[in-house]
This record gives C-alpha cells, sequence and structure tokens, in this order.
C-alpha cells in the first residue's frame, strides 16, 4: 500500500502535491473536537493552579537546600 502511495505522490507536481496536503489538514482538523469556552476556562484554570503549586514546592526546596548550603558551607 505504501509504495502505491509513493508511485501517486511521485507522479503529482509539487502545486499538486501542496493541494493535496491542504485537503488533508482541513480534513484532520472537521475530525477534532473542539472544547467549549467553559472548558478552555476550566482546563485553563487548572493548569494554572498546579504549576503555581509546582513553583511553590520548588522554591520551598531551593529555599531550603539553600540554608542547608550556606549552613555547611558556611
Amino acid at each position: 500500500m505504501t509504495d502505491a502511495v509513493e508511485v501517486t505522490e511521485e507522479k503529482l507536481g509539487i502545486f499538486a502535491r501542496v493541494g493535496l496536503f491542504y485537503r488533508q489538514v482541513v480534513g484532520e482538523l472537521k475530525k477534532v473536537v473542539w472544547p467549549t469556552r467553559n472548558m478552555l476556562t476550566t482546563y485553563t484554570a487548572v493548569v494554572l493552579v498546579f504549576v503555581s503549586f509546582i513553583i511553590a514546592v520548588v522554591s520551598i526546596i531551593d529555599l531550603a537546600l539553600t540554608k542547608v548550603v550556606f549552613w555547611v558551607f558556611g
């Protein structure tokens, strides 16, 4: 099957291949299930809360390690 696709693509000119690519992209985008505005705001809020939490955890660990290093090496 891949041989047939390769032969077909080789016979097409550059503009035909670009047109085929564009049609395939549009066809795939029609299959996408786009989120609603409510879902999008919920997902954005979840991501921002999670990132803020991770920043806080890393900052606390950094502060603790900095205190330990200054205590050890003074």
